[in-house]
């Protein structure tokens, strides 16, 4: 089965996020990720930028991955100060073969996905037919704010704009029922299932300890009945990705798997793989 992973993140050698990749059994490195993915089946994975808007900043190996551009904190200083030649930027970034979609932040930048400021960003992900992913559920840092990012607040973007393709990145976690109605709700809106662990796990153990999230969350994935929109992700480093595929795979029927690990992922990113 070939899998891509539809949302990593990849971060310069430093010793927080080397050690963040040592925790999981990883190594912080382009080459480590090459060799595990060869050895896992992993032929592709989508980078969700971060930091930066310059574009010789998001250079990654081409056979390996293509990115999202991000507009994170860093880019937007948590909503305090945007950039007046934003979507002229991000433009910039969407005519280039290697750049697949648009990543947003809310809740880091505290900005409502309704705020005039994306406007522009949807209708050029609209024109060059490359979807925006959403951060929805919970943050990393408690200075974000969870309002924002809750997935009911994507649900008016993507009502607002129809011909805009989101991906609910997180499937909204732990707002799972919010998410899956928004999911269900929305044709032009797509998930992804990366971020849902954190961590190492022991799988067998974790399905006997975590037996009533484990629960609610295959139930209210298969109460989509959108398998064809749910992509599989991981975000990493934070989870050993030989562990998340077995996770997800407990999750998602086997007859979806080819779909869930692959086919969306592909299809909704433009990969042409």
């Amino acid at each position: 089965m070939k899998i891509i992973d539809a949302h990593l993140h990849l971060f310069p050698p430093e010793p927080r996020t080397d050690a963040m990749a040592e925790a999981v059994g990883h190594q912080n490195s382009t080459e480590h990720l090459r060799k595990v993915y060869g050895e896992l089946g992993m032929v592709h994975g989508v980078v969700m930028g971060n930091r930066t808007l310059e574009t010789g900043r998001h250079c990654y190996p081409e056979d390996l991955f293509h990115y999202c551009v991000g507009l994170d904190s860093l880019v937007l200083d948590r909503g305090r100060s945007i950039p007046e030649d934003l979507p002229d930027q991000v433009e910039e970034h969407l005519k280039r073969p290697s750049c697949c979609g648009v990543k947003l932040y809310p809740g880091y930048n505290r900005l409502w996905l309704t705020d005039p400021v994306y406007d522009p960003i949807y209708r050029l992900a609209e024109r060059y037919d490359k979807p925006v992913a959403i951060h929805t559920g919970l943050t990393a840092y408690a200075r974000a704010h969870l309002k924002y990012s809750h997935p009911l607040a994507l649900d008016e973007a993507a009502a607002d704009h129809p011909r805009t393709r989101f991906v609910m990145c997180h499937f909204g976690n732990p707002f799972l029922q919010e998410a899956a109605a928004v999911l269900g709700k929305n044709p032009n809106v797509c998930a992804d299932l990366s971020g849902l662990l954190e961590g190492r796990v022991e799988l067998d153990r974790y399905f006997e300890e975590q037996a009533g999230y484990a629960g609610l969350l295959k139930s209210w994935l298969a109460s989509t009945c959108a398998w064809d929109r749910i992509l599989y992700g991981t975000d990493w480093p934070i989870v050993n990705l030989g562990e998340y595929i077995g996770f997800i795979q407990r999750l998602a029927p086997e007859r979806h798997w080819e779909a869930v690990f692959f086919e969306n992922a592909n299809r909704v990113y433009g990969l042409g793989l």
